[in-house]
């Protein structure tokens, strides 16, 4: 097992503390809570941008637990962090590493994310939702709405991938 570095740790630090205010951010404003999501995946990617896997499971970790303290309250907006969102950024390095099938890769998860999705709504939405079209028709609008968005969701986040990347090996020479 290799060590980590001290930059891998404060890296690694840098990342939970940032993700962590995103989120709670976005939590607390409601109408930036995808933004929340969005922003803490980017800043999770710092410690992946030198193969620290132990430093992303640890900031990872941390930043649900300190978000999960500072909105307590608000527990079902950080669970699709939880679920998905905050895993995702793991799951794309690992498939580049593994070099799984970028379409393959790409079905299974958004079945993934759709699963997400569901559980959320059945969990959550479903006992406040007042739409009878929502209600009846929540798994083909989750399977091609939720399918399509994560497909451009999956798509930006590798482009923010490359860009942390770049930012992080400018940074270390």
């Amino acid at each position: 097992m290799r060590k980590i570095s001290a930059y891998e740790i404060a890296l690694s630090a840098l990342s939970c503390a940032i993700a962590t205010i995103l989120l709670t951010v976005g939590v607390y404003s409601e109408i930036l809570l995808f933004t929340g999501y969005l922003l803490s995946c980017i800043a999770l990617m710092l410690p992946l941008a030198k193969k620290s896997y132990w430093g992303y499971a640890l900031s990872y970790m941390a930043t649900c637990i300190l978000s999960l303290i500072f909105n307590v309250a608000r527990f079902f907006d950080i669970l699709p962090f939880i679920m998905f969102f905050g895993l995702h950024p793991l799951v794309n390095e690992l498939q580049l590493k593994i070099r799984i099938n970028r379409w393959l890769a790409c079905g299974i998860k958004a079945v993934w994310f759709d699963g997400t999705m569901y559980l959320i709504w059945r969990f959550i939405f479903k006992m406040t939702t007042t739409i009878p079209f929502v209600d009846r028709y929540v798994i083909p609008i989750l399977l091609i709405g939720g399918t399509l968005f994560f497909v451009m969701y999956d798509y930006m986040m590798y482009k923010w991938r490359f860009t942390v990347n770049t930012v992080v090996q400018r940074l270390t020479k």
